[in-house]
């Protein structure tokens, strides 16, 4: 795996490189204090995996360069990292691209399950980011169609709507708690609600076939 760290502070690279060799010890993490550096790393490595990039890098600011990036490598997965938490900041990182936002205050075991979600196609956001004391929008979606979520969520909401618990999800799919949990997280958004049980309520209202959820986890993998 090959993994672009952006950020001006060396500290932060140093934390983000022990970090990562944690998500996978053989990763080849590079290093890059400024927009220019990130930039022309990606052109010259067309086998880029990951890019975690600071949202106030040097040389033109992490937003800018997000979009510039975007444009030129659409598959390319990037996460945002800040110590800015307003919506507004967070909802613009995702306009622009962005497939996670990471704050700087997070834990290592939330940072480590942010990507582990990441790198397996999910979308990470925290949910204090987003404004609404930390709440999911009010609007559900309409039909299982609308349901944005990736094919291994889609597994892990079939468990949940048959009341297992996060350990017993783990065991059955063999998965980390802490991927588990992110998993869930971003489950409880998509369908707009914030507990488990208006989770199963939300799955019965759309009409959801729980073997075929399953199912679509498996045929994925």
């Amino acid at each position: 795996m090959k993994i672009l760290v952006a950020d001006d502070h060396a500290l932060i690279r140093d934390a983000l490189r022990h970090l990562l060799t944690q998500l996978d010890p053989s990763a080849l993490v590079q290093e890059s204090p400024d927009c220019d550096g990130a930039r022309a790393y990606a052109r010259d490595n067309p086998d880029l995996d990951l890019v975690l990039l600071d949202i106030t890098l040097p040389g033109g600011g992490g937003l800018a360069l997000l979009s510039e990036l975007h444009g030129s490598y659409p598959m390319l997965p990037i996460v945002m990292l800040s110590a800015i938490e307003d919506a507004a900041t967070v909802r613009d990182a995702l306009a622009r691209g962005a497939v996670g936002y990471i704050t700087k205050s997070s834990s290592n075991e939330v940072m480590l399950g942010a990507l582990r979600l990441i790198l397996s196609g999910g979308h990470y956001v925290p949910l204090e980011a987003l404004g609404n004391n930390g709440t999911a929008p009010d609007t559900p979606p309409a039909s299982a169609d609308e349901l944005k979520i990736t094919d291994r969520q889609r597994q892990v909401l079939a468990l949940m709507a048959k009341g297992n618990s996060n350990k017993l999800i783990c065991r059955e799919l063999g998965m980390a708690e802490a991927t588990v949990k992110f998993h869930v997280t971003a489950i409880l958004r998509a369908l707009k609600v914030t507990t488990r049980a208006q989770a199963i309520v939300a799955v019965n209202r759309l009409g959801l076939d729980l073997d075929a959820l399953r199912r679509a986890g498996e045929t994925a993998e």
